[in-house]
């Protein structure tokens, strides 16, 4: 038998196993084992005289990023990269804006820029991101990456769509000959996730807003990855049985809760593994943009 029929049979065993008792893809554990790995590659960078640098701006106050951005820094300080937060004000002109990512493109000491999405509404974030050098674009949105992404050569995969791969390669969940859905068809994750599970070898839908009767494609897939920030929206009569179900979305409920795009509760009954809200997703996003990072610091020793 080829090496391809085993990997289709292996989807198909995933596919059809039913069971009340999903696997939960614990998303911190093996995020800290790849932040772990990563450590250690710093300190063999470090032997090198190189020591891996990312600097993250967040413009205006808004509570979430800051909150986000407090978390990557952390992430970097324990892993023994130099970590620059720039912080500005919400009033700040997209050309002052643009002129600090340049002087961070001419700092040798930083291998790595993220600018904490969203920006305020008088800025282009398309422009911001075009401006980030695609060399230190270590969220993987600039359009030269995505361009590579597209053509199966990605210089860096966008960091969340990168994390749900390891996931998938970590729990043994082979995209090979499966089928694949994603809802929600966003830059950040939906659009990249469907170009790495394609080359991944699955057959990939996309669904968004418009997509009439999402219950018929959703219900279809081996894999369903959910990123569209609505609460609960996927329900268990909506998922395969036996699925691998795949939950992005993170939303505060009224009761101060947090809860995925996913209703964990009922489909956890019906998929053979799934993502929780927190402790999914989340963490994976952050370790891989370390990854993304250190891969950075060690081609600019071929520079």
């Amino acid at each position: 038998m080829t090496e391809s029929s085993n990997k289709t049979n292996n989807a198909s065993t995933i596919s059809a196993t039913n069971t009340t008792n999903a696997t939960i893809i614990d998303g911190k554990q093996l995020a800290a084992q790849i932040r772990e790995q990563v450590r250690l590659d710093t300190l063999t960078l470090n032997g090198k005289g190189i020591k891996p640098g990312l600097a993250v701006i967040l413009v205006g106050e808004d509570p979430a990023s800051a909150v986000y951005v407090k978390n990557k820094v952390a992430a970097c300080e324990t892993a023994g990269f130099h970590s620059e937060l720039q912080r500005y004000p919400a009033t700040i002109t997209e050309s002052e804006l643009l002129g600090h990512i340049r002087a961070l493109n001419a700092n040798k000491n930083i291998h790595g820029i993220l600018v904490q999405l969203p920006l305020p509404k008088h800025i282009d974030t398309h422009q911001v991101i075009e401006t980030i050098a695609a060399d230190k674009d270590v969220d993987g949105f600039h359009i030269s990456n995505a361009g590579l992404l597209m053509t199966g050569n990605p210089l860096f995969r966008p960091c969340t769509p990168y994390g749900v791969m390891k996931m998938l390669e970590a729990y043994k969940v082979s995209p090979w000959g499966a089928h694949a859905c994603i809802v929600g068809a966003s830059n950040i994750v939906g659009k990249p996730m469907a170009m790495l599970l394609l080359a991944a070898g699955a057959t990939v839908t996309i669904c968004n807003s418009k997509t009439q009767d999402l219950a018929h494609h959703t219900r279809h897939a081996d894999i369903l990855v959910v990123a569209t920030g609505r609460p609960n929206m996927i329900t268990a009569d909506m998922i395969k049985p036996g699925a691998t179900v795949i939950d992005v979305g993170i939303n505060r409920l009224p009761d101060g809760k947090l809860c995925g795009d996913v209703d964990f509760e009922s489909a956890k009954t019906v998929a053979s593994a799934i993502t929780p809200v927190p402790g999914g997703v989340g963490p994976m996003t952050i370790a891989m943009l370390l990854v993304n990072t250190l891969e950075a610091a060690h081609r600019s020793q071929a520079v």
